[in-house]
């Protein structure tokens, strides 16, 4: 059975750099893939690697079923696309960048999903976010009250990952877990 690796956390805990690390990682023989998020954004806003798309095509997806997963957040539209049941019923472990807000509906859809999340302690998510310079103040305040509510996340599979220190080391487990879970399932 493959495993569907739901990767969550806070912006600026390193969610992209991790994932990144781990395509740059992966053994070439590995049953990995990486969901692509279509998002109503322009393809060079953030440094997320996602398949930019218009409201328009965005709600043709929807409406043509194209979209195993979709929800909205700080004004887009995020879709994960059904592509993914096809590599999970292959024996391929599937690893996405999800959403806080909609783990409930994923985890209904897909009871085996298994959450990643993404944590540091909040002095190296302020000094993070104020390092990228993209928010003022008031709003790097924001992101840090909204980050306080992954603390209060559960869900009995639930696997963390501190991103404090070494981008290397936090990328190592995030490989290991997805890699060791493939093999197991071959």
């Amino acid at each position: 059975m493959a495993d569907l690796f739901y990767v969550i956390g806070a912006s600026g805990v390193g969610k992209d750099s991790l994932l990144d690390y781990v395509r740059q990682h992966l053994p070439l023989e590995a049953p990995v893939m990486f969901a692509h998020r279509y998002i109503t954004r322009a393809a060079d806003a953030g440094y997320e690697n996602h398949i930019a798309v218009s409201e328009e095509e965005f709600q043709r997806q929807l409406d043509q079923g194209c979209l195993a997963m979709h929800w909205d957040s700080h004004g887009y539209r995020y879709g994960i696309g059904i592509e993914i049941n096809q590599w999970l019923a292959k024996g391929i472990n599937v690893v996405m960048n999800g959403s806080r807000g909609y783990l409930a509906k994923a985890t209904w859809d897909y009871p085996e999903l298994i959450p990643v999340l993404i944590r540091v302690e909040e002095s190296t998510l302020r000094q993070r976010l104020e390092q990228r310079g993209r928010e003022s103040a008031a709003e790097i305040e924001k992101r840090l009250e909204r980050a306080s509510d992954f603390d209060k996340l559960e869900h009995p599979r639930m696997i963390v990952i501190n991103n404090e220190g070494d981008l290397n080391q936090a990328g190592q487990q995030l490989t290991n877990l997805v890699v060791g879970s493939a093999i197991q399932c071959a």
